[in-house]
């Protein structure tokens, strides 16, 4: 993989991630910290999230930790606020926390519709929202991550796609109010990414595999460390001019088969 960054591009930087104790998210807060910054993780679940953290501090890096949930609004405000007390104001906020799983409407109850609708967008919006107060003005960067059902309709993804057509236009909404702050709000669409929960879920058959490699213009799932890129390129200075964008990185998957 070439390194178009320094090794200390983001030195000194304060980072929090939702979602961040596995997956691609993981993976970004690897990088990040790889870079220099000082990161604190927010998920649901304890044993993950010091085990994510241990992974970074192991490499020399600095990473804290607190659970909760992002539906929960107190939840994601205390993480936040405490975030800001022991690291300091946020230059970077990722919103990755997610949930899904394959339905068809007619077997998609709606409990189920609005657990996924909670996770993503309401999820999303928590915590966009509470980082704002805290927020390095001018000059912090925001990015949500979303998927190609946004803009792509999927059978037996009504949910998700719900969901991530919210976060990119809550994206968009975001970008202009936050602006003129000199805050950046960006989303990354990752598509299918190997060794991830969310692929294992709707990859779940040796034909599926087959036909969604058929499907992506270059031929394979994306890598973990080719989200982080983005990631790290959109809070860079290279993208100091770039906001209310949506950056597809699927290898090409969204723009449907022949």
């Amino acid at each position: 993989m070439a390194d178009y960054f320094r090794d200390d591009c983001l030195q000194g930087k304060v980072v929090f991630v939702s979602g961040g104790s596995s997956g691609i998210n993981l993976g970004i807060a690897q990088q990040f910290a790889a870079k220099g910054a000082r990161l604190m993780l927010f998920s649901r679940t304890e044993d993950k999230l010091r085990a994510a953290a241990q992974t970074i501090t192991e490499t020399g890096g600095t990473a804290l930790w607190a659970a909760g949930d992002v539906r929960d609004w107190e939840a994601v405000r205390a993480a936040l606020a405490r975030c800001h007390v022991e690291l300091g104001p946020l230059d970077v906020v990722l919103s990755g926390a997610a949930g899904n799983f394959l339905a068809p409407v007619t077997g998609l109850s709606s409990n189920g519709f609005k657990t996924v609708i909670d996770i993503d967008l309401l999820g999303t919006y928590n915590v966009l929202k509470h980082s704002y107060e805290y927020l390095q003005r001018p000059g912090a960067s925001l990015i949500s991550i979303t998927a190609p059902q946004a803009v792509m309709p999927m059978a037996e993804q009504a949910h998700a796609g719900a969901a991530k057509a919210g976060i990119n236009m809550l994206t968009k909404v975001l970008a202009r109010e936050w602006g003129p702050e000199g805050v950046r709000v960006n989303a990354i669409s990752p598509g299918f990414i190997a060794d991830t929960e969310g692929t294992a879920r709707l990859v779940d058959t040796a034909e599926k595999s087959v036909a969604l490699l058929k499907s992506i213009p270059l031929g394979r799932l994306g890598e973990k460390n080719e989200i982080a890129d983005m990631a790290l390129f959109l809070c860079s200075d290279n993208a100091r001019y770039v906001t209310g964008s949506i950056f597809d990185c699927d290898g090409g998957y969204v723009l449907g088969t022949a």
